[in-house]
């Protein structure tokens, strides 16, 4: 069929997309009190440790890939690993800082991992932004949030910016323009 009009095989694929089956996860755990097939808080840690082992790739990938594009490589990607959060739960973070954000006293482009004591299940979140949830349990999974964690990482700089009264100045690209005719730039050639 053409047009624009879905065939049913069509709609059929879209609920098979990769957040639609992350949300049917989630909200499945919800329904059943559990995280994976874990109701034990220990095995939920567990399950917990494994994912941010999974994603712990893909997080690095996106936070790398924004570093080339808009910041030439001036940027440093790090990581925390698995810590006890304050509330008694667990947390990881990857943070991407380069000198013009340090410059202005600005936190760094956050992709942060938590299970907080009284949760369910965890979440991904960003420095500035609210949550996802975190219920990936192979590599498959993992990869799959990429997307989530390109959104994630995009939107913090994009607030981040915004902290600052728009000033765009700290995001290198935007000032080394390669052809003023389209605004087009080396990076993300």
């Amino acid at each position: 069929m053409s047009g624009g009009t879905p065939t049913a095989g069509t709609a059929a694929a879209q609920t098979r997309l990769a957040h639609n089956e992350a949300l049917v996860r989630h909200f499945t755990d919800l329904r059943d009190g559990t995280h994976g097939a874990a109701s034990a808080r220990r095995d939920k840690e567990r399950l917990y440790v494994a994912a941010v082992d999974l994603i712990d790739p893909y997080a690095r990938q996106v936070l790398e890939e924004m570093n080339a594009a808009l910041l030439l490589g001036a940027g440093e990607v790090s990581t925390t690993g698995i810590q006890r959060s304050p509330d008694g739960g667990l947390e990881a973070a990857w943070a991407l800082s380069w000198a013009e954000q340090r410059a202005t006293g600005i936190n760094p482009v956050l992709i942060r991992s938590y299970f907080g004591a009284a949760f369910l299940h965890p979440h991904l979140q960003g420095g500035t932004i609210g949550d996802w949830p975190l219920n990936v349990f192979d590599d498959e999974q993992a990869a799959a949030e990429v997307p989530t964690l390109r959104a994630i990482a995009s939107a913090d700089i994009h607030n981040l910016v915004f902290e600052l009264g728009g000033d765009y100045r700290i995001v290198p690209a935007v000032l080394r323009r390669d052809d003023t005719n389209t605004g087009r730039h080396d990076a993300l050639r």
